[in-house]
């Protein structure tokens, strides 16, 4: 059965600047809730408690599952690895010690801070890219951290491509994929992300169905990504533009992705992700919108 959760990001919590001032986590908590969402990513590092105890009583006491924790950390610096992978082991610790033993830890490049990458975000090329070497370092560099989540806490990490990071575009996640065990690194598919960096979500289920074991649900608004590309505006510009619109205003096919999750009898959780922007509503309305649209299709 799909389950759908949402995530403190939609909420402004984990955003790409601070435009937007957060509310309370109990706030977010409450709304969240009462827009019918089953679940909740964790969000920064402590917005949501951070002692298991306390994390599980305030999501039990309103029936929320915790599903995941996404954990950015620079692959392509040889530098970065030893302390992203100490907050990824203090997040997978936490989830674990609070009970979300099947939840797992979505690893991805530290976005939005390499600045040619972030420049060209939604029209990479080739050259903008990592070379064949430096993918092998990349991809060894989350086999361990994969591998270390794994062997020390039991949970699985899967890899979430992002515009503005070395992951984007859909030769960049072949390159990620075919140099990483199945086994130890699965894919977190985010519609949004994938549609901006022209790629299509239908291509990534059919290339790596069974390693996708996580589903961001985000909208791609084709007017604006079309004026992002002819004006070459930067990954901030774009999505404080509303690049990534609610769900079913955009180009993305909500209901033709829903069938083919089900087709391939995918069990695992859709976590709605909604950038919050000045002058756009509530983060409570735009869930209960958001919610309302995936009630459309079943879910």
């Amino acid at each position: 059965m799909i389950r759908v959760a949402n995530a403190p990001c939609s909420w402004g919590v984990l955003e790409f600047d601070a435009a937007v001032a957060p509310p309370p986590a109990s706030q977010v908590l409450d709304e969240m809730a009462a827009a019918g969402y089953d679940g909740t990513e964790l969000g920064d590092w402590g917005f949501l408690p951070t002692d298991p105890a306390a994390l599980s009583a305030e999501l039990a006491r309103r029936e929320l599952a915790l599903v995941a924790a996404f954990v950015p950390i620079a692959f392509a610096s040889a530098g970065a690895i030893d302390a992203g992978l100490d907050r990824a082991l203090r997040v997978a610790q936490l989830l674990a010690a609070s009970g979300a033993t099947t939840s797992c830890v979505v690893l991805s490049d530290d976005n939005a801070t390499v600045p040619h990458r972030t420049a060209r975000a939604g029209r990479i090329r080739e050259q903008d890219g990592l070379r064949a070497g430096e993918w092998d370092a990349f991809a060894e560099r989350v086999t361990h951290v994969a591998r270390a989540l794994r062997d020390q806490t039991g949970l699985r990490a899967v890899f979430h491509h992002h515009c503005a990071g070395y992951v984007e575009t859909p030769r960049e996640i072949d390159e990620l994929m075919t140099r990483t065990d199945p086994e130890l690194v699965g894919l977190c598919l985010d519609t949004g992300h994938l549609t901006f960096a022209g790629g299509d979500p239908a291509a990534a289920l059919a290339a790596y169905g069974p390693r996708i074991r996580h589903v961001h649900f985000k909208d791609c608004d084709p007017a604006i990504r079309e004026r992002a590309r002819a004006e070459a505006w930067d990954y901030h510009h774009a999505v404080g533009a509303g690049i990534f619109c609610e769900m079913g205003r955009g180009a993305v096919a909500f209901d033709a992705i829903v069938d083919d999750l089900r087709r391939r009898n995918y069990s695992g959780w859709i976590v709605v992700e909604q950038d919050v922007l000045p002058g756009g509503g509530t983060p409570a309305a735009s869930a209960r919108r958001n919610r309302t649209h995936l009630r459309r299709l079943g879910l």
